[in-house]
């Protein structure tokens, strides 16, 4: 127990010194489980591990779900999804920002990033925005608040993370995460609307789309829909009829993706030898980041478990007495907390091996527990002072002050917390699609 705690200070110590949480967390796993078992059983551990997680057929749904939003950031896509939402929304005041946060759902529902999605979209929407004259501040903070949704739309890399840390179905966390990613794009929605009421030349209205205009953009995003149809009815057995009878597991889901966002890039004549080999590279960098940060969180999780944390953690709640849904908050507290010094996927790494054998102990679903998780580090990419999304716009819109969009981002994640207080009291809202299976 004290060991734990010990190591859990050396960790964070090292990453407010900017040391990689990769390198962290394997290090301190490292030595606090030398300290335990010794040196050679230390060794042997990481060794492992590192072979395991080599050898697992299992992890190649990361690197695929990587290279299929590659492929879709390509092939120009997210430029049409925003034109299609601009010819539903834009004549409303606001509805430019409406539009964006529709198409960064559309988007990250392909492409699974939360940072790739804000800085792509950002290309893509800043320039009209500002054609209307809206303010930067709301402007920007649409940009940000939207890209957040890239974590929790299936397919998401960060539900694939939380998945293999926990061994939780990832088939069921990606159906789970559908109808609280539409909840947070509703509530957005109407953090543009109280933006624009609140100051009516933030957000000027645009001009209004004819049917043939919208009919036009509309045949623009066959491909995406396409996409999102195959590899999700695939997962869940929607293509499993007749003449098909097509079922994929998580993998090859991921497969079917990857491929048909090569195919839909490629058709569009977006794709040569040179980008093709850019964006393969770009992904195995990707991809090896990740498993390095795997490794390191699983090394670290192996010494808090031999310490004992979880298990001291767990007895001490059940002897005080306290609520189950009293612990649930005071987890999300901390939650919070973290996330204003952390960025999302540290904080995940860090919490999920300690806070998660707690939660089973109590009873609560494993895949409600991973929305719950995820919906609250969505909110640590757009509160201050490390609002990573925030950070990545302030990146590509070099001319609006940080400060300006995180003011503007305030109504979103205020709306953002209403949906977690939602999902928390309400599980049955993200539990009946996956129960359903």
């Amino acid at each position: 127990m004290v060991e734990s705690l010990i190591g859990l200070g050396a960790v964070l110590f090292l990453v407010l010194l900017r040391m990689p949480i990769a390198i962290a967390m394997g290090l301190v796993g490292f030595v606090g489980f030398m300290e335990i078992r010794g040196f050679r059983a230390a060794i042997s551990m990481v060794g492992r591990l590192i072979i395991d997680a080599a050898q697992d057929y299992g992890l190649s749904v990361v690197p695929l779900f990587i290279l299929m939003g590659l492929f879709v950031n390509k092939g120009g896509l997210s430029r049409e999804l925003y034109r299609v939402s601009y010819s539903f929304l834009g004549h409303f005041r606001g509805g430019l920002a409406m539009a964006t946060i529709v198409a960064c759902a559309g988007f990250s529902a392909i492409c699974g990033s939360s940072l790739a999605t804000a800085a792509t979209m950002s290309k893509v929407a800043m320039p009209e925005m500002r054609k209307y004259r809206y303010s930067d501040s709301l402007a920007t903070a649409s940009i940000a608040a939207g890209g957040t949704l890239g974590i929790l739309i299936p397919p998401s890399v960060i539900l694939v993370i939380y998945g293999l840390l926990t061994e939780t179905s990832i088939g069921k966390l990606f159906i789970a995460g559908i109808v609280p990613g539409v909840l947070g794009v509703f509530l957005y929605l109407l953090a543009v609307r109280y933006s624009v009421w609140r100051d009516k030349d933030a957000g000027p209205a645009g001009e209004k789309a004819n049917l043939a205009e919208r009919l036009s953009a509309l045949r623009g995003v066959w491909a995406v829909l396409l996409l999102f149809f195959v590899v999700i009815g695939g997962l869940y057995g929607a293509l499993d009829v007749w003449p098909l009878h097509l079922t994929f597991s998580p993998t090859e889901a991921a497969g079917m993706g990857a491929a048909g966002a090569f195919l839909i890039a490629l058709s569009r004549g977006n794709l040569n030898f040179s980008a093709t080999v850019e964006v393969l590279i770009e992904a195995a960098e990707t991809a090896a980041t990740l498993f390095v940060i795997l490794i390191g969180a699983w090394i670290f999780s192996n010494f808090v478990n031999l310490a004992g944390l979880p298990e001291a953690l767990s007895g001490f709640v059940q002897s005080q007495g306290v609520s189950p849904m009293v612990v649930i908050f005071l987890i999300l507290v901390v939650y919070i907390l973290l996330g204003c010094v952390f960025e999302s996927l540290s904080m995940l790494l860090l919490t999920v091996p300690i806070f998660f054998p707690v939660v089973m102990s109590l009873g609560f679903d494993p895949v409600w527990f991973g929305i719950v998780v995820v919906v609250v580090t969505e909110i640590s990419l757009i509160t201050p002072p490390v609002g990573l999304n925030v950070f990545v716009l302030k990146g590509v819109v070099k001319d609006v002050s940080t400060g300006t969009i995180f003011r503007g981002v305030t109504p979103f994640w205020v709306v953002d917390i209403l949906r977690l207080l939602i999902i928390v009291l309400l599980p049955g809202l993200v539990l009946f699609l996956p129960n359903s299976m």
